[in-house]
């Protein structure tokens, strides 16, 4: 929901417990109340498993469709971005894309990552599947844009998250305290006036993009909490039907609001007074956007395909799609792309918007998660003790050989 392809700190998106997946975004699991949509192995889907060894868990096709969906609506906003400020009807889309599209994902993550805590397998898999990535994309991006945008000046600092890496520093943070939200006895009220705080807090800096982890935070914490009726209740056909007028209502409001309202709050990443407004529209603008993006969010998911589809399998790589694609739409801008007059017609942008879809896509797909695997999920036995449960299992397996 942010226009996270800017660079924030230089400037002036009964189940049983969900397991972490080696990615920061987590992989969606199956529930009896859920259909399944494609096993993790070939043994899983024919029955066959090895003795000793559990079956393995299935993938949910409704998840996996909507992480898949939202990404490609993180891709065109950013696509979009570079246009839309000659077409008030593109700027109107773009307001309303952005009001939801993060927090869907962000409530998604939540969701999945539920049953953290600090077991030690688990914190493996943040560094590895969170940590690390934002630290290989953080330098990644800061040489990429000293390069392609002529810029030496470009500073590389892991505090300072970059593009598109701050939502891989909220993510880190975001887990972390996964434990804390399930002590608390009001965890979703009190996220909400954490948010509403930071809205009026113009001091907080830049560090680790701290505004924009306390203002998406209550996102989050309800994924945490929220139970496998309430996709259900999304998924119900009077809400599908009800979601399309709500979904043409919120797009003649952007059509309006576009000259009215600073695109700036959906963002979330500065505080009221940065904005130029009283300090009291912070606390404000930030319960009323939490129930718009809600709403959207809702609207969204009640579309989502619940059966297997050919895109079903890339919702497994929408953390590779993210990330990747940041360097396709900043090199356009570096390079000129978007400069074209042609692009800046109706017929123009719907090729964009059509170029940025397709090419997510490629970015998702198995072959591309091979590519760049060895820093998305690395496995990085070298930096972890051996668990002593693991260890004690391979001797009693050597000894009974």
């Amino acid at each position: 929901m942010t226009n996270s392809l800017r660079p924030q700190g230089h400037r002036g998106a009964a189940l049983p417990p969900a397991q972490q997946s080696a990615r920061g975004v987590p992989s969606p699991r199956s529930s009896p109340t859920l259909k399944a949509a494609t096993s993790l192995t070939p043994k899983a889907a024919t029955g066959a498993a090895a003795p000793g060894t559990k079956p393995a868990k299935q993938r949910d096709a409704f998840f996996d469709n909507a992480k898949y969906l939202a990404i490609v609506l993180v891709a065109m906003g950013h696509a979009w971005e570079p246009l839309k400020g000659q077409s008030r009807v593109l700027e109107a889309a773009y307001t309303v894309v952005y009001a939801f599209h993060m927090p869907a994902f962000i409530l998604i993550s939540g969701y999945f990552s539920r049953s953290f805590d600090m077991r030690a397998d688990r914190l493996k898999r943040l560094v590895t599947g969170v940590a690390v990535p934002y630290v290989v994309f953080e330098v990644a991006y800061s040489l990429f844009s000293r390069w392609a945008d002529d810029n030496p000046g470009q500073s590389i600092s892991v505090l300072d998250p970059l593009y598109l890496t701050w939502f891989l520093a909220a993510l880190f943070v975001w887990r972390l305290t996964t434990p804390l939200w399930k002590l608390v006895r009001w965890p979703l009220p009190l996220a909400l006036v954490i948010a509403m705080l930071a809205s009026v807090s113009p001091d907080i800096g830049d560090d680790l993009d701290l505004q924009r982890v306390l203002q998406f935070l209550p996102f989050f914490v309800l994924g945490v909490f929220m139970k496998p009726e309430h996709f259900q209740l999304v998924r119900r056909r009077e809400i599908r039907i009800l979601s399309v007028p709500v979904f043409a209502t919120a797009l003649v409001v952007g059509y309006w609001a576009v000259p009215r309202m600073n695109t700036g709050w959906f963002y979330h990443r500065d505080s009221a007074q940065q904005l130029g407004a009283p300090w009291w529209t912070g606390p404000v603008m930030t319960l009323a956007l939490f129930g718009c993006s809600l709403l959207l969010t809702a609207c969204f998911l009640s579309w989502v395909p619940r059966r297997k589809l050919w895109v079903t399998a890339l919702g497994a790589g929408t953390l590779y799609g993210y990330l990747l694609h940041g360097f396709l739409v900043k090199g356009g801008e570096y390079w000129g792309w978007f400069n074209h007059a042609w692009l800046h017609k109706p017929l123009g942008e719907v090729f964009v918007t059509l170029v940025a879809a397709a090419g997510v896509t490629l970015l998702c797909t198995p072959p591309v998660q091979r590519v760049f695997r060895f820093a998305m999920e690395p496995r990085m036995e070298w930096a972890f003790k051996r668990d002593a449960t693991e260890l004690a299992r391979e001797r009693a397996g050597t000894a009974k050989s």
